[in-house]
């Protein structure tokens, strides 16, 4: 399994941003791209030509892929996570058609976010270390996910 995050050039400066803990700790699983809108990473438009990537994403879908039966998590080992504010994460999806023709999915928890270093998140969203988390729970990783479980609380206080 591997997990993408497709990372806005601002996240690699802030000290709030949560994907950095997962790559400390799972570097193995978890790889870090450079969100570049004109020169999309050639491996992932590649996994998601051959529908061997899901994006897990929350907001309304394009028409295209609206019309697709909705996966999930466990049907693919190529997840891939935008990893920057909510904002920056909609200009991403916004401006990445080949995002749009990604399989997406939406994790289903009963859990609200715990993270609160950041103002503007919305009702139901996680940060991307709590994605990372779900995502290894329902993969089976739940060693793995409860020592970032850990990192987390240690980090957002």
């Amino acid at each position: 399994m591997k997990i993408f995050l497709l990372t806005h050039e601002r996240e690699l400066h802030r000290a709030t941003n949560t994907g950095a803990l997962a790559l400390e700790s799972a570097n193995e699983i978890v790889e870090r791209i450079l969100w570049e809108r004109v020169n999309p990473n050639k491996n992932l438009t590649r996994l998601i030509e051959n529908n061997e990537a899901v994006l897990l994403y929350s907001k309304a879908e394009s028409s295209s892929a609206a019309s697709r039966p909705r996966p999930t998590i466990e049907e693919y080992e190529n997840i891939i996570i935008i990893d920057s504010t909510w904002q920056e994460s909609n200009k991403i999806f916004n401006q990445s058609s080949y995002l749009k023709n990604a399989p997406q999915c939406t994790l289903k928890t009963a859990n609200a976010s715990l993270y609160n270093l950041r103002a503007n998140q919305p009702k139901g969203g996680l940060c991307t270390i709590e994605c990372i988390i779900e995502v290894l729970r329902l993969k089976g990783q739940d060693k793995m996910a409860a020592e970032l479980s850990l990192k987390f609380e240690q980090f957002n206080g």
